[in-house]
């Protein structure tokens, strides 16, 4: 039996298949997305959604939908689905799906009277290119097919309505048209790889509804644009394939390049496989040479310190040494480019105070997989150049104190990653000693020491445990309280008593500050109080302001972010300090944990793992649809069970 599959049942409800969604991607940073009853729910939503450099930097929605319909003896049987206000659909098109397949490419299969369709759709990984391949199953009598594009032209983050400067010009092209409704979009080209009639008939949808905005207390309703349709007719046993891309291609060779595109997948059939496939899903290149990753989809964009934290997971995790190599090579570039002072092309936050911290860790876990050696002729300079670029005080938000530890400002501008902002101050404003900075702060000092006996540097070793040992000391005597965990900042006579999962990194770190009962402690306090199936709590139910359910309005939302919400991202770092300090013992318990993020592949977005969780059962999923930190620390932790669990 398929892993990522769905019978008739599920699919005809829609309180179960509309919360399921479906997300293609790539390497532009284009994607396609919708639910698996293919009826937008997210404004985010859309068949071809590409970014538009001339115009911004976010990602525009040109084809929002493909409504299909089956024509036999006069009857018309459309495929399609679309929520409309009022809690209307239509036309219902759900109904006629007989089952959904995904461990290779997206399939349903629907069933109209003795009419059995199959659609296959896969969007194209070097170019912005959506496929779709309609095959005639079966049928009994002559079949025509009608194809109805609804054509949107916005922004991600915006809404089109009806208006009379959108463009109704169209050009013929090879089997099909091109059109454009605003200048300074490309040209959408949608083309069949056979002869077709297009029907000009102009007219609007109005008040198409996505109840995933009103559910963020957002505007939720728009208008799309739709230009008429095409049509064709089909025999039994015959394919039609569609595309819908920003340039023009040969109609003949779309069959082909339908069949070397699906060849190219890699099946889904397992945990491991889907996590794999969301992995490839973060790439993003730009030019011959510069390899990124995206943050998150649908709306995140590359960030530095979601790039040094994923970076591991998404590639050494999976024996792809080789993309971390180019994707560091790209992030060097521009972090070197911050500490000069000079602009910072494409990576975001680089300025953040623990970012060239955890490429320090980053480069800790290349290290472990490529040797320590080649991780000293690959990135040693780097390394050593970070610690002296905060030890020598030059980075603008990141200080070194006398008792060796860093400081950082939060107050008026969140620097950590709790960033939740509502009226233009932090919702957690952590500052002055932070503690998993600090520990990161310990964790690159020995690390670097270590690198530098590479380099025969005694003098410089010397001096990197010397500065360890006094943070080491200082860690200590600032962090610890009499309850066995640590605080989450502390500024002065400011301390923050909550128990968060900060914490966890200074256990979870190869080289930690902490005695081994004191990592204990501080384990025990993180599974009592902060764990869950979807990873670790932001914030403790004992705590003040304890608020795990991430719902409502924006504001709502932004209290909620860091104040009880579960990341899985967070788990992989407990993870890691379960089995640093219990070894094997531990295998059977961490194993299981991984069951709860298991139950993601098939509940959300397909085959990935969501932004966060309410901290509170059922658990439900929060955020943004993809996230890369939780897909690469899931795969760094299975990385790390297979390899406890050979050396058993």
């Amino acid at each position: 039996m398929s892993y990522l599959r769905f019978e008739k049942a599920l699919m005809t409800n829609l309180e179960e298949a509309l919360p399921r969604e479906l997300l293609r991607t790539n390497r532009s940073g284009a994607y396609s997305c919708s639910t698996i009853v293919d009826c937008n729910t997210r404004k985010y939503h859309g068949l071809l959604v590409v970014p538009v450099p001339e115009l911004d930097d976010e990602n525009h929605v040109l084809l929002s939908s493909l409504d299909v319909t089956v024509i036999q003896h006069g009857a018309e049987f459309n495929l399609g689905l679309h929520k409309y206000q009022g809690n209307n659909y239509s036309p219902k098109g759900h109904k006629y799906i007989r089952e959904f397949d995904c461990d290779k490419v997206p399939t349903t299969v629907y069933r109209v009277g003795g009419v059995i369709l199959k659609k296959e759709v896969v969007f194209q990984h070097y170019e912005d290119r959506i496929l779709i391949r309609y095959t005639l199953e079966d049928a009994h009598s002559a079949t025509t097919l009608r194809f109805r594009p609804f054509l949107a032209f916005r922004s991600v983050r915006q809404f089109t309505h009806e208006n009379g400067v959108a463009s109704r010009e169209y050009h013929e092209v090879d089997n099909g048209i091109k059109t454009c409704m605003y200048a300074g979009y490309p040209d959408l080209y949608m083309q069949f790889n056979k002869k077709n009639e297009f029907h000009f008939v102009p007219d609007w949808y109005r008040g198409v509804e996505y109840p995933k905005e009103q559910e963020r207390g957002y505007a939720s309703n728009e208008d799309l644009y739709v230009p008429g349709y095409f049509e064709m007719n089909i025999k039994k046993g015959e394919s039609i394939v569609f595309a819908a891309s920003t340039s023009q291609i040969r109609s003949s060779s779309l069959k082909s390049l339908f069949d070397k595109e699906v060849a190219e997948r890699a099946p889904r059939d397992n945990f491991f496989h889907c996590l794999v496939n969301a992995a490839h899903q973060f790439h993003n290149r730009l030019g011959n040479d510069e390899r990124y990753i995206l943050a998150g989809y649908p709306w995140f964009k590359c960030r530095a310190r979601d790039t040094f934290i994923a970076l591991p997971g998404l590639t050494l995790a999976i024996e792809e040494q080789d993309y971390f190599e180019l994707v560091m090579k790209t992030a060097e570039r521009e972090l070197r480019n911050f500490m000069k002072g000079k602009p910072v092309k494409k990576i975001t936050e680089m300025e953040m105070p623990d970012v060239p911290l955890w490429a320090v860790w980053a480069v800790q876990q290349y290290a472990k997989e490529a040797g320590e050696e080649k991780a000293f002729k690959m990135y040693g300079k780097l390394v050593a150049d970070i610690v002296k670029f905060i030890e020598e005080g030059n980075h603008p938000n990141l200080t070194l104190e006398e008792n060796g530890l860093v400081r950082i400002e939060g107050r008026e501008r969140a620097m950590t990653w709790m960033n939740s902002t509502a009226n233009g101050r932090p919702v957690v404003p952590r500052t002055g000693f932070v503690v998993e900075i600090n520990a990161l702060w310990y964790n690159a000092l020995k690390f670097c020491a270590k690198l530098a006996n590479y380099n025969k540097d005694e003098k410089a070793v010397a001096h990197l445990e010397e500065m360890a040992a006094l943070t080491k000391e200082s860690f200590v005597d600032t962090f610890l309280n009499d309850y066995g965990y640590l605080y989450d900042y502390v500024d002065g006579n400011m301390i923050d008593w909550s128990v968060r999962p900060n914490m966890i990194f200074a256990v979870a770190l190869d080289y930690s500050p902490l005695a081994q009962d004191q990592k204990k402690s501080v384990l025990d306090i993180c599974t009592r109080e902060l764990l869950t199936p979807k990873g670790l709590r932001s914030l403790s139910p004992k705590s003040g302001g304890y608020n795990p359910m991430y719902v409502g309005p924006q504001t709502q939302r932004d209290y909620a972010y860091h104040q009880g919400t579960a990341w899985p991202w967070l788990g992989g770092f407990y993870m890691e300090a379960c089995l640093k300090l219990y070894k094997r013992t531990r295998l059977s318990f961490v194993e299981r944990q991984m069951v709860g993020y298991e139950d993601e592949m098939m509940l959300n977005c397909l085959g990935t793992i969501p932004e966060m969780s309410d901290g509170n059962p059922p658990f439900r999923a929060r955020g943004a649809m993809s996230f890369a930190m939780n897909v690469a620390e899931i795969l760094r932790t299975l990385n790390m069970l297979e390899k406890y669990t050979y050396n058993r």
